[in-house]
């Protein structure tokens, strides 16, 4: 099975950038998307498409027009499907999303940035208290969970092309990466790091500065599973070549 994370930067865009078609030929079995910035009354045409790919497809869109918003697009029929998580702020922004399987609960998820100023990284800093919670929780009655999405944090120093500059900026300030270390300790495994250890492995880049053709990035999109789910996975590549978005797709292939 293979299930792929990607922050696409506006689906609408994506599309004209000849997402579908490639969507189509990397054939996934499931697909989650964080940055949507769009309702599905906009994109009648793309979800005939996912339809006619066989996609049953989930939207949960901020409530701000062009922002935010997450999707898991599935061949396989959820049992069911939790929009949102119930804190109010955090649904009214689009960023939580859930399928459930038979085997396994598959969650699209889109923490927030705090890059723009104080403000909003406090929101985050908000965000990461509440998920704890929230997963923890969570966990009690899907202990088979794949949180996949943009965490907006590098975890650790091989995650980011220059640590030293960056130590500062927000997605890898000392309280983020804390973060992280404890979420994975308490139960999560960061799938791509448990098979894969070399450096310059990176989801993000900005536009600036010719950053993605030097390969000036940073790691911040995941796929965290359940130490549960430990004995089906069978792989995670980051494919930097697929140019739809500021991030690239991570992919994660799953045993039967």
């Amino acid at each position: 099975m293979k299930i792929i994370s990607y922050n696409i930067n506006g689906i609408r865009a994506a599309a004209t950038k000849n997402f579908l078609d490639w969507l189509k030929n990397e054939d996934p079995d499931m697909v989650c998307l964080q940055e949507v910035k769009a309702l599905p009354a906009q994109i009648p045409d793309i979800i005939v498409v996912l339809e006619q790919l066989g996609y049953h497809n989930y939207w949960f869109p901020a409530e701000k027009k062009g922002y935010s918003g997450v999707a898991i697009f599935s061949k396989i029929k959820p049992n069911h499907v939790e929009y949102g998580c119930g804190e109010e702020w955090i649904d009214q922004e689009g960023r939580i999303l859930r399928a459930d399987f038979d085997a396994f609960s598959l969650m699209s998820v889109y923490l927030p940035s705090g890059s723009s100023g104080e403000d909003r990284q406090a929101k985050k800093y908000e965000f990461m208290k509440f998920f704890d919670t929230y997963t923890e929780n969570l966990r009690i009655t899907y202990p088979n969970l794949i949180i996949s999405g943009d965490y907006n944090i590098c975890h650790t120093a091989i995650d980011i092309h220059n640590p030293k500059t960056n130590a500062n900026s927000s997605g890898f300030l000392p309280e983020e990466r804390e973060w992280m270390e404890l979420f994975l300790n308490n139960g999560f495994i960061d799938t791509f790091r448990y098979f894969n250890k070399d450096p310059h492995q990176y989801t993000w880049w900005s536009f600036r500065a010719n950053s993605r053709a030097k390969n000036l990035g940073w790691r911040i999109d995941y796929h965290l599973a359940t130490k549960p789910m430990l004995d089906r996975l069978k792989q995670v590549r980051i494919l930097p070549d697929v140019v739809h978005s500021d991030h690239c797709p991570v992919l994660l292939e799953l045993n039967a």
